[in-house]
């Protein structure tokens, strides 16, 4: 595994690279649909790969521990094999899960003492064992345990959470160096920069980091509340304290403006539940803007949602169509609009790319961002 820097454009700080995995290679910038619970809501593998064009997805450590479990994931070969699924694959830590039960979780040195949401019982997450849980699951990039502070956060606390995270990390790395990938494939490890919006912080983080990242680096603890300009700010700190050798994931990010601006910031990865989430509530992302398709105007709309998508040509469904399945509840609506997201997040990466190749990035995100801010 290794990534490669093949071109930096000349007025941003926006690469274009890729990421080698044992299965597969990814071109940057991505964006990683989310398969919290080992699938992509709504949405088949083979859509993903013949459809979407995903090139890498995204599990979730905490979710898959919970269910099915690690005696079930062993069995079936590691999450490739259970799913289906034989592209690239990231797992997160489950930092961020234990994160959002605030109400039902202790930390301390050790590591996070929480309640299942599903049943109320207690567990234990370390570093060691969240390491362990991620050899099982037997994805391609693991991240690190970390703890994501919250928005906002006082100095105080954000300092000595970073500590923690430091500390975690180097006990993520010997727990690495102690154990072996399970199915034949290699494995590699994200550190997680933290730091909440203090630049001295992120910078000693971004710093402490960066030699324990073989292949990339991710900045967690951002679009968690905080407004964008401090998202971009923070991006563009940390991204300067990075080796420019190693990939950048920016996790839990966001927007179709938000992916253009922190590309531009030097952002080679990107994951978000937004995408398929939105769709699920009616919420579709077009180049023209954002749609509410369960509002009247679109009643007898009998176009395509939206023309220049890579699915418009061979699945021509209309606004009116798809306003009709909202709101008679059908299922296939919240599937057709998934599909439709995802297809629009991932073709956005895809043009990126080329205009990143052919040195029109910049004019081109200027033109864009304002169209893709519409609320039509």
């Amino acid at each position: 595994m290794h990534f490669e820097t093949l071109l930096t454009d000349s007025e941003t700080k926006a690469r274009r690279g890729k990421l080698h995995t044992d299965h597969g290679v990814i071109e940057t910038p991505i964006f990683m649909p989310v398969g919290t619970s080992a699938t992509v809501k709504g949405i088949q593998q083979r859509e993903l790969k013949e459809d979407i064009k995903a090139q890498i997805i995204l599990g979730n450590t905490y979710h898959l521990y919970m269910r099915p479990g690690m005696e079930v994931m062993e069995a079936a070969g590691g999450l490739h094999s259970f799913m289906h699924w034989q592209g690239p694959i990231l797992t997160d830590s489950g930092g961020y899960q234990v994160y959002s039960l605030s109400n039902s979780r202790k930390i301390v040195e050790e590591g996070v003492r929480f309640q299942s949401h599903l049943d109320g019982s207690y567990h234990w997450f370390t570093p060691e064992s969240a390491i362990d849980i991620q050899r099982s699951i037997g994805a391609d990039i693991i991240m690190a345990f970390d703890e994501c502070t919250p928005y906002p956060c006082d100095y105080g606390y954000a300092k000595k959470s970073l500590k923690l995270t430091h500390d975690w990390l180097l006990r993520c790395v010997k727990r690495m160096e102690e154990t072996s990938p399970k199915y034949g494939h290699d494995q590699t490890l994200f550190p997680i920069v933290q730091g909440s919006v203090y630049e001295d912080l992120r910078k000693e983080s971004a710093e402490f980091m960066a030699p324990y990242g073989k292949i990339g680096i991710a900045i967690g603890g951002l679009s968690v509340g905080e407004p964008e300009e401090e998202l971009y700010h923070m991006t563009d700190i940390v991204t300067d304290q990075l080796p420019t050798d190693k990939a950048r994931y920016l996790m839990g990010v966001g927007t179709p403006w938000n992916l253009l601006e922190c590309i531009s910031l030097g952002i080679d990865l990107f994951d978000c539940v937004l995408p398929s989430r939105n769709a699920r509530h009616g919420l579709l992302y077009t180049r023209t803007g954002t749609i509410n398709i369960k509002n009247k105007q679109w009643e007898f709309d009998f176009t395509p949602i939206d023309s220049e998508s890579p699915l418009a040509n061979d699945r021509f469904y209309t606004k009116a169509y798809l306003r009709h399945l909202f709101r008679t509840q059908e299922n296939l609506g919240l599937q057709l609009a998934t599909l439709h997201n995802l297809a629009f997040y991932l073709e956005l990466m895809r043009e990126a790319r080329a205009h990143l190749d052919a040195g029109t990035f910049l004019p081109w995100k200027k033109q864009l961002i304002p169209q893709l801010k519409q609320r039509l």
